[in-house]
Formats: structure tokens, C-alpha cells, sequence
């Protein structure tokens, strides 16, 4: 299991580092249009601070421009570039290309059948939008527990996305998902619990430790 930052923004990429846990970054062209810098720069800029994967989403249209775009991602991150390519039949050709050179996954999954599709095309991660899902659809924890059954026994892994508490965050994870992606505020919202802290402040004003030296 991984837990992402969800960010373009280099100063969400240093903080997130700084907790310890958080394995890599993923980013969209939302995201990336929130940076004051270009895409490329942007991306040159998060590496340092990604301590796992860089996930890069491609916004070409047809299977040509998406099969550069994604082998120009590659030129600027490296081995640690994720392509995330759009589950639609023009996205699925071009995971089919790409998956043979990088690691490639699907996102925007809606449909659990897409799943499958996205594990024949040669994807090696399938995402879910969770909340997203749960608007549109009824139920995206559903989406996430219907795709962790079809992909069974396979060796593409569940990328749970839009994730808006901590709660949400759990289900997906007891659905099947095996990774989450959150932006800094819900990272340290899931770290936190209000008995968490009470309990430290009980053993802070009871209890002894070793003294601190000097």
C-alpha cells in the first residue's frame, strides 16, 4: 500500500516529504494548471520532493498525440513516470502502446468492466474517483469494491482518488483499494484523531519517560 500527495504545487510536494510517509505524487491538468510555472517545469520542479512515483496525466485527444505526450513525460521524470491515460476506447489503444515502454494506469474509471479492460491493455493500476463516483453514481466505494473483484488474482492495483475524509479514505482501503492519493489537507487529516491527541495529553501530565539530554 501507498499513500500520494495530491498536488502540483512544489510547496505541498516539501511539506508532504517532510512527514515521512507519503510515497510519491500524482498530479492532473488541473493541478498543474494551478502552478505558475509550465507543465514541464512544474514536473521538474516536483521530482526531487516525489520519494516514489510521479504520475503524469496525458490531455492529447488522439492516439498519436497521447503516444508523444507520454514518451515526453517520460523524457522529464524518468523511471519513476506513471502515465495516467483517460478510461476512454481512444485512452485504452494508447495504454496498449505506452504500457510496453512505461508504467501506465487508467484513470476516471466509472464503470468496473473498465477495469478489466484497462488490466488487457497492459495497465498496472486502475483509478477510481471516489467521491466523484459516489456523486454521479450513487455509491463510488461500491465502484471501488466491484473493480477490486474483477481485478482478483491480477497484478493491477487499485488507485483510490478523490477521497474528502478520512472515513471515505478507510472504506476505499476496506473495498479493495490498495493505494490512496489525497491533497495536503486531507494527509494530515487522516494522521489526526481528537483521542489520539487526548490520550497524549493524559500521558503528558500522569506519566514519566527518559529525560532529555542536555
Amino acid at each position: 500500500m501507498a499513500i500520494y500527495l495530491d498536488s502540483a504545487i512544489v510547496a505541498d510536494a516539501k511539506a508532504a516529504q517532510k512527514l515521512g510517509w507519503v510515497k510519491g505524487i500524482t498530479t492532473n491538468p488541473t493541478l498543474l494548471a494551478q502552478s505558475d510555472d509550465p507543465p514541464e517545469m512544474t514536473l521538474k520542479n516536483l521530482l526531487p520532493f516525489a520519494d516514489g512515483p510521479l504520475y503524469y496525466q496525458l490531455l492529447a485527444g488522439d492516439v498519436p498525440g497521447m503516444v508523444a505526450e507520454g514518451r515526453r513525460a517520460y523524457e522529464i521524470i524518468g523511471d519513476r513516470t506513471v502515465l495516467k491515460i483517460p478510461a476512454t476506447p481512444t485512452g485504452f489503444e494508447a495504454v496498449a502502446i505506452l504500457s510496453k515502454e512505461m508504467t501506465c494506469s487508467v484513470t476516471g474509471i466509472y464503470g468496473p468492466i473498465q477495469a478489466a479492460i484497462a488490466r488487457e491493455a497492459g495497465a498496472k493500476i486502475a483509478i477510481a474517483y471516489v467521491n466523484r463516483a459516489t456523486r454521479l453514481l450513487g455509491d463510488g466505494i461500491a465502484l471501488v469494491r466491484e473493480m477490486a473483484a474483477i481485478l482478483e488474482d491480477s497484478d493491477v492495483e487499485i488507485l483510490a482518488a478523490s477521497i474528502k475524509s478520512p472515513e471515505e479514505a478507510a472504506a476505499a482501503l476496506q473495498a479493495g483499494a490498495d493505494h490512496l492519493t489525497l491533497p495536503l489537507p486531507m494527509l494530515a487529516a487522516i494522521a489526526q484523531h481528537e483521542f489520539s491527541d487526548k490520550t497524549v495529553e493524559d500521558f503528558a501530565k500522569t506519566g514519566r519517560g527518559l529525560p532529555l539530554k542536555t
